[in-house]
């Protein structure tokens, strides 16, 4: 049975999914598995389990695999590049090998030439998007700007960048700005910042929440990098002055990943900070958030209402937009009509209708939400709450039976209720409306390969980890975040109070009575967990929220 039957059969995708991806695979020359990844009837995660039930060979996730020098040093780059093959590791009997087939004999013949038969060859089964992903990861990017850098250094350091040269792959300066995008791509970065400053050019990544400083360039480079990306971005190259805001989508490693471009001017240059819109990275399933079983488990709950609004709050960065698209992920089926107003469409999604705001024609939320009532929704999602007309819509929506998800501005989920009035929605129209609140944060995981337990002199009483720093973290001592939440399920007892006029303190001492757990609590679970340190968790959380729950002297002076 084929790969793309088995999926149909399954119930993966359905019969016009599939015709449909017929006639685009063979329009394009593309093979029909891949197609259908691109144009997201499935995801190569899914396709590469597939694969591995169906053949029988273990797949793995290379995005979470740091290989061994020596298997790199065994297959030269241009081989592993021409077969995509990814060596994953070797000891004295067996190199271990990626493929996204693994049954592919020709391939294993050549790898066995190679060796002359010295090694046995186990392969395991893996995307296309993460072969092509780990070949610039494993094979050091890296090294590719160091010698772009040291070209351009070669040649007329003020060498200039037109919009002439957009599709000039050869131009030291594209290929510059290409390898900086990819390395911060595969680092895992959420926004690159290109800072002149007097004399020099710095490059940040923000990496699991928190700038690093990545490059140090001279100046005189910054005017043709700052044209490559006004060109990708298809924005005014002659404009130095006003500021300037677009996007730019990028092939990497096999995959598009979207960028939101800002620029502003400063008193050394044009300041461009780009964040990145990686959709395969953007679309996390709720069971991968991290959440506690009980915040889960109430969660699931409040999605099962069949009409009212539910809102996730924090402050920006904290990852409210992910956990949205993992709510409407987890209730989406070809059953329910899903309709979205964002600023912009970070991440597209099959089935919903997503639409973005535009100052140009005069869309905004509020607008917007009127528009899309008319479209026979079940379930609204409203990229956020940044006023008193878009509110009001919103529980207008709620109040006609619809599902309505958003974001807003408040420091904890109780908070939020009072976010809303003071907006100038008032308590009437909130009562009844609102099924509950998320309020979150991100904390950074520590590193599973190099964390240590917490020395017992410290006179600990709080058991935990803490970071140390290693290859696989890039000797950072963390990689990856979590989510820690408190979930506020809005009761006909807080509605009461609500309206009665109680205290944000008389709500929260209610609610902490009645099975409310603040997000210190969670935080401080994950710290025990060894999820994270416990410094970590203070830099997110005010964990002094939390009475009686001590801990190590160690962690205390290292938050000071």
């Amino acid at each position: 049975m084929s790969i793309v039957s088995s999926l149909t059969e399954r119930g993966l995708i359905s019969s016009d999914q599939f015709q449909i991806g017929l006639a685009e695979s063979e329009s394009t020359g593309n093979s029909l598995e891949q197609t259908l990844v691109d144009l997201g009837f499935i995801t190569s995660d899914l396709l590469r389990d597939v694969k591995s039930d169906e053949t029988g060979a273990q797949a793995i996730d290379l995005s979470s695999v740091l290989p061994d020098q020596r298997a790199l040093e065994l297959i030269p780059e241009q081989l592993a590049r021409h077969h995509s093959v990814v060596p994953v590791s070797v000891d004295a009997q067996r190199l271990q090998v990626a493929l996204t087939d693994a049954q592919n004999l020709r391939v294993l013949d050549r790898l066995d030439q190679l060796l002359d038969g010295k090694l046995k060859i186990q392969a395991l089964l893996a995307s296309e998007r993460d072969i092509a992903e780990a070949l610039d990861r494993f094979y050091g990017f890296e090294l590719s700007i160091d010698g772009i850098l040291k070209e351009i250094g070669s040649i007329d350091s003020q060498v200039q960048l037109s919009g002439a040269d957009k599709d000039n792959h050869s131009h030291p300066f594209v290929r510059l700005i290409d390898a900086i995008l990819t390395d911060a791509v595969k680092r895992g970065a959420s926004d690159i910042h290109f800072e002149p400053d007097a004399g020099f050019l710095r490059i940040r990544f923000r990496i699991d929440g928190t700038l690093r400083q990545i490059r140090s360039l001279h100046h005189s480079h910054w005017p043709a990098m700052a044209v490559r990306l006004k060109v990708l971005s298809t924005l005014d190259i002659a404009e130095s002055r006003a500021p300037q805001d677009g996007r730019m989508s990028f092939a990497i490693a096999g995959g598009r990943v979207e960028f939101r471009v800002s620029i502003l001017p400063t008193i050394h240059g044009e300041n461009i900070v780009l964040r990145i819109l990686d959709r395969q990275k953007g679309i996390v399933k709720l069971e991968s958030l991290g959440l506690a079983q009980t915040s889960l488990a109430l969660i699931t709950s409040m999605l099962a209402q069949p009409e009212g609004m539910i809102l996730v709050t924090g402050p920006t960065g904290s990852g409210k937009t992910t956990t949205l698209y993992s709510l409407l992920s987890r209730i989406s089926t070809e059953r329910i009509n899903i309709m979205t107003m964002e600023d912009p469409v970070e991440y597209p999604l099959a089935l919903l209708r997503q639409t973005s705001v535009n100052d140009q024609v005069k869309l905004d939320f509020a607008s917007g939400i009127r528009a899309i009532l008319r479209q026979d929704p079940d379930v609204i999602l409203i990229g956020e709450i940044r006023d008193a007309e878009t509110a009001t819509m919103a529980l207008r929506a709620s109040m006609t039976g619809h599902q309505v998800y958003s974001t807003l501005h408040a420091n904890s989920a109780i908070g939020a209720l009072f976010r809303l009035h003071s907006l100038g929605v008032s308590k009437d129209d909130l009562t009844g409306n609102v099924i509950g609140i998320i309020g979150q944060r991100l904390v950074r995981k520590l590193c599973e390969h190099c964390k240590q337990p917490v020395s017992e002199a410290n006179n600990q009483t709080l058991p935990g980890f803490e970071a140390t720093g290693c290859r696989h973290c890039d000797w950072q001592g963390f990689r990856g975040r979590e989510v820690v939440v408190e979930i506020l399920k809005i009761t006909d007892e807080i509605e009461s109070m609500f309206l009665s006029g109680a205290s944000p303190a008389a709500l929260k001492s209610y609610a902490l009575k009645n099975s409310f757990r603040l997000i210190a609590e969670d935080a401080l679970d994950k710290v025990q967990g060894g999820i994270t340190t416990y410094g970590e968790a203070s830099r997110v959380v005010d964990l002094s929220q939390v009475p009686g729950r001590a801990v190590s002297t160690v962690e205390i002076q290292s938050v000071v």
